[in-house]
């Protein structure tokens, strides 16, 4: 088929395509007329990270910093003990977080700001979701229910099972997170044991 012959046939086909109607292209979200966008949590475009603790971790690029939703994870000071041994159970789940994202993208929801950083829900390609990978290895624990936030239902199960399976923390003694970062004086270093 000559060249002239292949651009008029182009045109015909595009041409017969039907156009939307206006009222298809209304708008749902905020932006301007006949744009759709989608009313819901912000996504981050992929980003590469640092790991700042086991929860909490910086964007390379723009420096935001991000910590997972609705979990939390042994303090950077604290110890867990499996019998007689004490172990570093906030070395241990910083580590899980480092390789869990070293050399990967990840990609984040924000569900809200809080203290200047993205409380958010965050994915690879290998972890559909973090912190439920997490709470399924035993390396962190869900937060309970407030008034602002309840519990995400998949993470009290995988914790469940971990608890069960004796996985990470569950085979050992240690302090709530939370707890033991409420006996640390404000702006004491980490790694201090909890006030007694």
């Amino acid at each position: 088929m000559p060249r002239a012959d292949a651009g008029k046939a182009l045109l015909a086909l595009l041409a017969s395509i039907p156009s939307a109607s206006p009222a298809a292209a209304q708008s749902t979200g905020p932006g301007p007329a006949g744009i759709y966008r989608p009313v819901g949590p912000a996504q981050s475009p992929p980003l590469r990270v640092e790991v700042l603790d086991g929860r909490r971790f910086r964007d390379v690029e723009t420096g935001a910093i991000y910590r997972l939703y609705g979990i939390d994870t042994c303090a950077p000071g604290q110890t867990a003990r499996l019998g007689r041994q004490p172990w570093p159970c906030g070395a241990v789940a910083t580590a899980w977080l480092v390789t869990a994202t070293l050399n990967r993208w990840l990609s984040c929801a924000t569900v809200r700001e809080e203290e200047g950083e993205h409380l958010a829900r965050c994915a690879s390609a290998s972890h559909p979701d973090l912190a439920a990978g997490m709470i399924r290895d035993g390396a962190a624990v869900t937060l309970p229910s407030s008034g602002s936030d309840q519990a995400i239902r998949a993470y009290g199960i995988a914790e469940r099972e971990a608890r069960k399976a004796y996985r990470g923390l569950w085979a050992s003694t240690f302090q709530m997170p939370w707890e033991y970062r409420a006996g640390i004086a404000p702006g004491a270093l980490a790694g201090r044991e909890p006030a007694r």
